[in-house]
């Protein structure tokens, strides 16, 4: 009886403590919104974010908003996008905070990079989304357009399109984080994953062209990188493996 009420209390100490980690990463999200309200503001960072979109416009086109509440509601989507993309690093430190307690010491030894390598690889596949994919998926649509159509995109599903084209490839670029999470964990080898290397790229191609528009170039965008991670995934699992390695697992 004394166990159960006991392990009761633990659970409950866990909900509480998982609650508390919520609420701080709530907390700092909130605080980075806060701070982009008040600058750039949300209007600015629209038209940050449209700025790939309107560069391959033809000249005089506009985007329009069809929706009455629009100009006001996707801004403030936009703006919460944002606030939660440079929360990561937070939102992912209350994550490790929440399971460093119950790991060993050369368990935490791999944790905390990995929480700093997946901030860091989800932010970089949004960067690169913006900066490399949609100005050539955008110039590459707008080429097939017929001259007989005036090409006005509607902002609410622009900002449809970009927060799944940014969420795909920020996810994508975590390949190498669950390479060495596989690999510590030793659900599977370096040597296995080396051997399933064709099948890894026919997936990579397969994910790209379900999560992508149906053109060559975003396709290819989404695909090769996910095909370099994967590699780059193979190279460091085996020295996370060695540098997290227990005790015991190195007499």
């Amino acid at each position: 009886m004394t166990d159960t009420a006991s392990g009761e209390e633990t659970f409950i100490s866990h909900l509480v403590e998982l609650r508390d980690r919520l609420v701080k990463a709530s907390i700092g999200i909130a605080v980075v919104c806060a701070a982009l309200f008040l600058w750039p503001g949300p209007a600015r960072i629209y038209d940050i974010l449209a700025m790939p979109m309107v560069a391959s416009l033809p000249a005089g086109a506009h985007m329009i908003a069809t929706g009455v509440i629009a100009p006001f509601l996707v801004p403030m989507k936009v703006t919460l996008l944002f606030a939660f993309i440079l929360s990561l690093p937070w939102v992912f430190y209350q994550i490790w905070a929440f399971v460093a307690p119950g790991l060993y010491a050369h368990e935490k030894r791999l944790v905390l990079p990995l929480v700093v390598s997946s901030s860091v690889l989800f932010m970089a596949g949004v960067a690169f989304c913006y900066f490399f994919v949609f100005g050539r998926v955008f110039a590459f649509i707008s080429h097939f357009a017929p001259s007989s159509i005036q090409v006005m995109p509607d902002i609410e599903n622009y900002l449809d399109f970009v927060m799944s084209m940014c969420l795909a490839f920020g996810a994508t670029f975590e390949v190498p984080v669950v390479v060495v999470i596989l690999v510590r964990m030793g659900i599977v080898s370096v040597e296995k994953l080396k051997s399933l290397r064709p099948y890894a790229i026919v997936s990579a191609f397969v994910i790209a062209a379900v999560v992508t528009p149906p053109d060559v170039v975003s396709q290819l965008s989404l695909a090769l990188p996910m095909v370099a991670l994967f590699e780059l995934g193979l190279l460091v699992a085996p020295i996370f493996a060695r540098a997290t390695r227990a005790p015991e697992e190195t007499a």
